[in-house]
């Protein structure tokens, strides 16, 4: 996943947000109080940034449901300014061991019970009116409590293979969200399963940029802004596979001329190559906006939310999968923007293959380059927000009006 926000914001103040706490009793609102769970993982975290970015009416209030990882510092950072000063909480779920990383099962059925306990508490004292899933095993104890206190529950399928969550809690919802059509169903979709494409930040919601803006992108960066221009994403982790290709084969690059823009990922930067002229590695990309903007095409793995980028501005790619997903699931995901992108093993990552990308970079397949720019225009939609928040609505209501009614 791509880190979409800077190191900086309100991190040092999440410790005051750790816990939720009672608010006092408010006055008639039409805001929508909400809860999110999700955390871990940049995965499970941004789509619910992206959500939440795009409400268009009043949020009276956040709870986010999460694991406490030092990682979603970063991935909170800016959210408090984001949300228009609308109250946010982060509530932790006490489920991981001491030393971090996901539960055992035998750990999670032992933790559940004390954390739905917990989220019980945090719903009730926020009176939060609807529940949106992010996927991962925070899901499970929030999920569990707004059941148990009639708070409507929706999830969100990001990916293109359903995660555990969609699949152990889908009979407990009222909504589940795909953002591809892959995870449907076999009966597809119907009033609890909504086909909606997956959240765009709000500025990649606008579509695909101009020449002159691209342009302009490039010189913003650093680079000419008339030659093209390569951008590497390994995601927020970097991968290994994709730095050795740019460190051995940027000779190619920069001798026909191709610039590069390489994110190693965090703690990475010695992986990447020497510096030259028209040469930049970064750990990470803080703004993911600009660099796609500016891209002639990517290279990048197969994450969910890298792919929705990509093909919301157009930008042809050539992905390559993790390739230790036991289903596969960046291949997957690629799979649903059809000849859109090119999927590459990472085997594949040699001398020829860095021939075949300055080609295409240099014009010769600028007419292969605009058809799969029309492929990913036609697999991407760009409201996927706003389908979302017109099912969330009508749910969050129906919860005033029971409880207005108890």
């Amino acid at each position: 996943m791509l880190e979409l926000v800077g190191a900086n914001g309100d991190a040092a103040s999440s410790n005051s947000m750790d816990r939720a706490r009672p608010l006092p009793h408010p006055a008639p609102s039409a805001g929508l109080r909400i809860a999110l769970a999700g955390g871990g993982t940049g995965g499970h975290i941004v789509p619910g940034r992206h959500l939440l970015a795009q409400h268009s009416g009043p949020l009276d209030h956040v709870l986010w449901f999460c694991t406490g990882r030092p990682v979603e510092d970063r991935a909170f950072a800016g959210l408090r300014e984001e949300l228009g000063g609308a109250p946010f909480e982060r509530c932790e779920l006490e489920l991981e061991p001491d030393g971090g990383g996901a539960p055992t099962k035998s750990r999670l059925l032992l933790r559940t019970w004390p954390a739905v306990r917990q989220a019980r508490a945090a719903l009730r004292a926020h009176r939060s009116e609807v529940l949106i899933g992010l996927g991962g095993f925070t899901c499970l104890p929030a999920v569990l409590a707004a059941k148990s206190l009639g708070i409507p529950i929706a999830l969100l399928e990001i990916n293109a293979v359903r995660g555990k969550a969609t699949r152990w809690l889908s009979p407990l919802s009222t909504r589940v969200f795909h953002a591809w059509r892959g995870t449907l169903p076999k009966g597809g979709t119907s009033e609890r399963h909504v086909l909606t494409g997956p959240p765009l930040a709000p500025q990649f919601a606008l579509g695909a940029v101009s020449e002159a803006a691209a342009d302009s992108a490039r010189a913003e960066l650093g680079f000419q802004p008339e030659r093209p221009l390569l951008v590497v994403l390994g995601g927020s982790q970097g991968a290994g596979a994709l730095n050795d290709f740019v460190r051995n084969h940027l000779g190619e690059f920069s001798r026909r001329g191709v610039q590069v823009l390489h994110q190693t990922g965090p703690g990475r930067l010695e992986q990447g190559a020497a510096p030259r002229v028209g040469y930049r590695k970064v750990e990470f990309v803080h703004d993911v906006h600009a660099a796609l903007s500016a891209a002639t095409l990517v290279l990048c793995r197969g994450g969910a939310s890298t792919l929705a980028e990509v093909a919301a501005l157009r930008r042809p790619a050539w992905v390559v999968p993790y390739p230790h997903h036991a289903d596969r699931q960046q291949e997957r995901n690629a799979r649903e923007l059809g000849q859109g992108v090119e999927l590459v093993e990472e085997s594949r990552l040699g001398a020829s293959f860095a021939q075949e990308l300055v080609q295409f970079t240099l014009g010769s397949g600028a007419r292969e380059l605009a058809r799969r720019s029309e492929e990913l225009a036609r697999a991407m939609p760009l409201d996927a927000a706003e389908r979302i928040w017109k099912e969330l609505a009508p749910l969050a209501r129906t919860r005033r009006e029971s409880a207005a009614r108890a």
